[in-house]
């Protein structure tokens, strides 16, 4: 399930920065040509240039990884009594296929039983295209591709799949960003069917992370730690938001992996996602940097706030509570546990301190579940009964938020091992020293 943070570029191709102190309006107008593609503004600050690239540390999902994927969804549908999955472009198809397949008004879909072969159902047009990426997926060999013209429905070629497969009143699993028109269409096109969530199926594999999984993931974690250390010691007093997430961009062309922030600053870093007014850095104000990166497709999520100069003893506080809050939580987070008990035991903290009751500072869950999608399940919240599993993997994220003074979040990323949690990065020691080894 996608975030709102969806990564859309590759931070590669922004090496070029406009280091030069305009003003915060100024800098937010400035064109992709005045930035350049060749870093004709100078060259990069010494903390980013000294990065080095990343990418030989990451070790591709293999197919027969994919496979088994397959194998694990089939014993899930069976155990819920689904009779087939629905698949269209989505994370979960390319985590169970390496099928990777844009949105759009048409249907492209994936029908995978629960016994007996698969079937993709493809637009004409684009049958070359899909037979090259099946052919490279773990369903390489399966013919059975039925393609229909510009003119024709797409959900009776779905219904006659399922027919014949003695599936046309059986259970079929939609995963869950399928768009209502498309599951719509194939209910009327299969009125005996039994339309049902898939997500009991594509959740059940995906938050349970297999060794490979948590290696990238932890490698995603390093690297954007590195990339928000490097752009850190390379920042100045003047620079602008837009500014400081052009540092990050040209740190992580220097890993080798795509990545983005958002950063906020002052005020600003009470509204936990920000706001998309310009802003400028001072010294003793607060900044809050958010976001990550992508490796081989798995993705971190860290939060670092921070201070240019001196901070009052007010964001000292803040900090402190903030930081015991998430000690807390990973303290709590073990096997067995359930998900609303982690936030509790950060909530606590923070409300104990002064700062509750329940979301009037800490203003929302402790964390959510992480994997491909930014935000997958289960998450930390109070109401989810959910217990823990080894290699479950979560953000760990309190904060608090003081409406018109500044907010605090520290964000790392949680894995969950066989008797208890570590986090990917150390913890943030202080607002002067946001960065340490962990």
């Amino acid at each position: 399930m996608p975030s709102r943070r969806k990564i859309l570029r590759n931070a590669g191709a922004g090496l070029a920065l406009t280091f030069g102190f305009v003003s915060g309006r100024e800098s937010e107008a400035l064109s992709a040509q005045e930035m350049g593609a060749g870093n004709s503004h100078g060259p990069l600050p010494p903390s980013i240039a000294a990065l080095k690239s990343m990418r030989n540390q990451a070790r591709p999902i293999t197919t027969d990884e994919r496979r088994a994927r397959i194998e694990q969804a089939r014993r899930l549908m069976t155990e819920q009594q689904i009779d087939a999955l629905m698949l269209m472009g989505s994370t979960s198809l390319a985590y169970f296929t390496g099928i990777r397949w844009g949105g759009g008004e048409r249907l492209f879909a994936l029908i995978l039983p629960a016994s007996g072969e698969p079937f993709f159902v493809c637009p004409a047009f684009e049958r070359d295209r899909a037979g090259e990426q099946i052919g490279m997926s773990p369903l390489a060999g399966s013919n059975d591709i039925r393609t229909w013209q510009e003119d024709e429905s797409p959900y009776a070629l779905v219904a006659a799949g399922l027919r014949d497969r003695g599936l046309s009143s059986g259970r079929l699993g939609m995963e869950e960003t399928i768009h209502y028109v498309f599951s719509d269409g194939v209910a009327k096109a299969a009125p005996a069917l039994n339309i049902t969530s898939g997500t009991p199926v594509t959740a059940g594999c995906r938050m349970h992370k297999t060794d490979h999984e948590v290696e990238l993931m932890r490698l995603a974690a390093q690297v954007t730690i590195a990339v928000y250390e490097a752009a850190w010691r390379a920042l100045e007093p003047g620079m602008t938001q837009r500014q400081l997430r052009q540092l990050i961009d040209a740190a992580y062309g220097q890993t080798g992996f795509p990545g983005e922030a958002s950063v906020n600053v002052g005020t600003y870093s009470a509204l936990p996602h920000g706001s998309v007014q310009p802003q400028t850095i001072h010294e003793g104000e607060i900044v809050m940097i958010d976001d990550g990166c992508i490796v081989e497709g798995y993705g971190s999520d860290i939060t670092r706030t921070f201070v240019l100069g001196k901070p009052t003893d007010k964001m000292r506080r803040v900090f402190d509570i903030v930081h015991s809050a998430q000690k807390a939580a990973l303290d709590a987070a073990r096997p067995g546990v359930e998900a609303q008990a982690v936030d509790a035991a950060a909530r606590k903290v923070i409300a104990d301190a002064g700062y509750g009751p329940d979301y009037k500072y800490f203003t929302h869950r402790l964390g959510h579940g992480m994997g491909m999608d930014g935000h997958e399940w289960p998450y930390l919240v109070r109401g989810d009964a959910l217990k823990l599993e080894h290699n479950m993997t979560f953000s760990d994220e309190p904060g608090i938020y003081i409406r018109g003074e500044f907010g605090v979040r520290l964000e790392d990323d949680m894995h969950i091992t066989e008797d208890g949690a570590e986090l990917f990065t150390g913890q943030s020691k202080s607002l002067e020293e946001p960065f340490v080894k962990g």
